[in-house]
């Protein structure tokens, strides 16, 4: 098992369709994708609920705009640092390429989003390989938060 790393934001207002994490292996080495978490904090009366869609790709080859840069954080204190980049909340999505659709699922924003899969079905990315987790424009602003971990 190699180093796992958290990369996180918090209190994000997210208005518009947006690849809320990409992240790119590094050359020579692969990331597995351990769990995605996504919470909001603004919309709790049953009035506001809504599906958000949530979808998880492997494969454009350019990168998305719109965010900010994330360093991620090694689990283990000791750990080396990270040699994935990571960004988060890009706005201008992710393109070009042959992406493949991984994961295709509907987020109800009342409770909190969880992809957390068993061992052997983990996604792994290639060395170089990008990967995002985009969701869908809400119906209104949502003020979320989210957590990606990664070996």
């Amino acid at each position: 098992m190699g180093s796992i790393y958290s990369a996180a934001f918090s209190a994000i207002a997210v208005a518009a369709a947006q690849d809320v994490f990409e992240i790119v292996a590094p050359a020579g080495r692969m990331v597995t994708l351990r769990e995605v978490r996504l919470g909001q904090a603004s919309d709790a009366g049953d009035a506001q609920a809504e599906l958000v869609p949530v979808t998880v790709l492997r494969g454009h080859t350019t990168s998305g705009a719109g965010g900010a840069a994330v360093t991620p954080a090694a689990l283990r204190s000791g750990d080396a640092a990270a040699s994935a980049s990571v960004e988060r909340n890009n706005t201008t999505l992710a393109q070009d390429g042959s992406a493949a659709t991984l994961l295709a699922e509907a987020w109800n924003v009342q409770a909190p989003y969880l992809y957390r899969p068993d061992a052997d079905a983990r996604i792994v990315v290639a060395p170089g390989e990008r990967l995002v987790v985009r969701i869908g424009a809400p119906a209104d602003s949502l003020t979320m938060s989210g957590t990606l971990v990664f070996e």
